[in-house]
């Protein structure tokens, strides 16, 4: 004769293993998307930097071409970048040395299964900058 009864208990376990599983898949969909999400707005950077980097200006200098940027053609070649990608926001876009591009972007990302523990999303923001280079 047994001291409990123990029917059913491995009933008990089974549902919560399969919860514990569905928990880490969830928060493994969730953690993909949020890499994906980041790496889409680090592309958008990268491109719109790139864009930035080619709204130069030529000038001479004695006998020598040189590939001026200005704060100006920097942010209008990465608007218009921005402006048909659609997904990101163009935050800042300048020209530190007036060789370089440097332009920053931003989105905001809502989890595909937990947007109720983030109702308003989660900013993500990447920088990237791009030189041109005239030899």
């Amino acid at each position: 004769m047994r001291a409990r009864d123990e029917d059913g208990s491995i009933l008990i376990l089974t549902i919560g293993y399969a919860l514990l599983a569905l928990v880490l898949v969830f928060v493994c969909v969730d953690a993909t998307s949020l890499y994906l999400a980041q790496k889409r707005t680090q592309a958008a950077a990268d491109a719109a930097a790139l864009a930035g980097a080619d709204g130069f200006t030529l000038e001479v200098h004695g006998d020598q071409p040189r590939a001026e940027l200005t704060d100006a053609g920097v942010r209008e070649q990465a608007e218009a970048l921005v402006a048909a990608d659609g997904e990101v926001a163009l935050v800042s876009a300048s020209t530190p040395d007036g060789v370089s591009a440097r332009v920053t972007v931003s989105t905001t990302w809502h989890p595909p299964i937990s947007s109720i523990f983030v109702p308003a999303g989660v900013v993500l923001e990447a920088t990237a900058t791009s030189r041109t280079l005239l030899d």
